[in-house]
């Protein structure tokens, strides 16, 4: 690769405490990877929403009996074509499915379901692992020929 060639895919893995400095540093590192492949504003918007929301379902309700200083996982893949992020947190893990859908009137009072809504609606594929304290996300770029 010569020197003004940019890499195929950015990737890393962050550890990221419940410490607004450190919430902002992380979405502002995905962002940025965003912004060398080109990516539009409304993908940098999708994305990093789906980060920040995925980042505050792992802090506010995973690690709600953890110390504040226990980091949550986040690694992503940037490439020119797709967004990948898994969210890990440490934990007991939750039901997806028993989360109540905040769209139904019953539930628009309360304040649970948003975010996951939110994600489920800007990113092409979600996904929870196993144990239910992890999230993956992908985020497929929106082929230029589709556009206006």
């Amino acid at each position: 690769m010569t020197h003004d060639q940019q890499p195929m895919t950015e990737s890393a893995s962050l550890s990221v405490a419940n410490d607004r400095v450190q919430i902002d540093r992380a979405i502002e590192q995905v962002a940025a990877a965003l912004d060398r492949f080109g990516y539009d504003k409304a993908s940098r918007f999708a994305v990093k929403l789906s980060l920040q929301e995925g980042l505050a379902n792992a802090i506010f309700h995973g690690h709600k009996d953890l110390p504040p200083a226990t980091p949550v996982r986040l690694e992503y893949s940037v490439s020119p074509s797709e967004v990948r992020l898994s969210i890990s947190d440490q934990g007991p893990g939750f039901d997806p499915g028993s989360v109540p859908d905040p769209t139904l009137d019953e539930n628009l009072e309360r304040p649970c379901g948003r975010g996951i809504m939110l994600i489920r609606s800007y990113m092409t594929e979600v996904s929870y692992g196993p144990g239910g304290n992890r999230v993956d996300m992908r985020y497929a770029r929106p082929s230029a020929a589709t556009s206006p």
